[in-house]
């Protein structure tokens, strides 16, 4: 299989062995089922550079992804975009990135000379939690859940806080994306069948 650009990093699966992920230099992370190589599994789009490392969680539902564009992102695997971003102003480059075997936190290696730790689930707090605290966030949780679909919680849920750089860089490259398919498409239009 040969992509248009070069690919940085590849992850396997650790639950489905034939599944695998590939970080690449088009911003995008390519998963493939290596039994069926003609098409990918799924794109991942959220990155505005290249995409250095990619790492799957122990139980292989979900992706961390290092880039370039100084942030590290985490997916799940049957999504197309990322549920959270993680960044900080000192970060610069990431080069790496890697799960924790017990699935609580995140690695990531930048160019600045340091090993950062992150959580999993940035709201998730580790230690003894008394069976009250546990039935409220439980409790926290279902009521999310049943909720998601309305556009006030919807709109809470999704946002991140992303750096300027960033923020700038994904509407330029969505303008650049969304020229491109109009092309396309006025092509398709007006030429011969």
């Amino acid at each position: 299989t040969v992509l248009a650009l070069a690919t940085n990093a590849i992850a396997w699966n650790p639950m489905e062995a034939f599944n695998f992920a590939a970080a690449n230099e088009d911003h995008n992370i390519y998963m493939f089922d290596m039994r069926r190589m003609d098409r990918a599994l799924n794109v991942l789009k959220d990155h505005v550079a290249a995409v250095m490392d990619v790492s799957f969680s122990p139980t292989g539902e979900e992706l961390v992804s290092a880039s370039y564009d100084r942030s590290i992102r985490l997916w799940s695997r049957a999504s197309g975009h990322s549920r959270d971003i993680y960044h900080t102003k000192r970060m610069q480059r990431v080069f790496s990135c890697a799960w924790t075997p017990d699935n609580n936190f995140v690695l990531s290696g930048s160019d600045d000379g340091n090993i950062r730790l992150w959580r999993a689930q940035a709201s998730a707090r580790q230690g003894v939690q008394s069976a009250r605290q546990r039935q409220k966030l439980e409790y926290d949780t279902a009521l999310r859940e049943r909720y998601k679909h309305m556009p006030e919680i919807r709109r809470i849920a999704r946002h991140r806080h992303v750096p300027k750089q960033v923020k700038k860089a994904g509407e330029i490259k969505g303008e650049e994306v969304a020229a491109l398919k109009r092309r396309e498409e006025n092509e398709r239009k007006h030429s011969k069948k």
